[in-house]
């Protein structure tokens, strides 16, 4: 993979870019823009992860809305629909509902191996991210 060891401040901000759903990536990205830098290959793959695991949440709830309310239209279906929505969706644990507290278990993760100066790894999104990371 990659072999260079990240300074702290890229440690920071490629941590921070996971916590903050990508937009502390996407602030370096537009300073790196104007002060015409180069990222390095840690930065840019933390902060083009986060990013897409943002607007793929983003996605997947608007997706999932879409299909729920097509579904509560359908007599007998909407009922099923409506109890396994509320099932993931109530709160359960600490106040957070079940896609919360897995989504901020990633985050977490992901955030505190870039911390370490590490590459978390999701499987499918890690392998996207390196084909496009140059």
């Amino acid at each position: 993979m990659y072999h260079e060891k990240p300074f702290m401040i890229e440690r920071i901000v490629a941590g921070l870019s996971y916590l903050t759903m990508g937009l502390v990536g996407f602030i370096w990205l537009i300073i790196g823009l104007i002060r015409r830098t180069n990222l390095t290959k840690f930065l840019q793959f933390h902060i083009f992860q986060s990013i897409f695991i943002s607007i793929g949440y983003v996605l997947l709830c608007l997706i999932l809305g879409f299909v729920l309310n097509i579904l509560s239209l359908i007599p007998i279906i909407n009922i099923i629909a409506a109890q396994i929505a509320l099932l993931f969706n109530m709160p359960m644990i600490f106040g957070y509902s079940i896609i919360q507290t897995v989504i901020y278990i990633l985050l977490f993760y992901l955030a505190i191996t870039a911390f370490m100066g590490l590459y978390g790894r999701i499987p499918i999104i890690s392998d996207i991210i390196d084909q496009n990371v140059q």
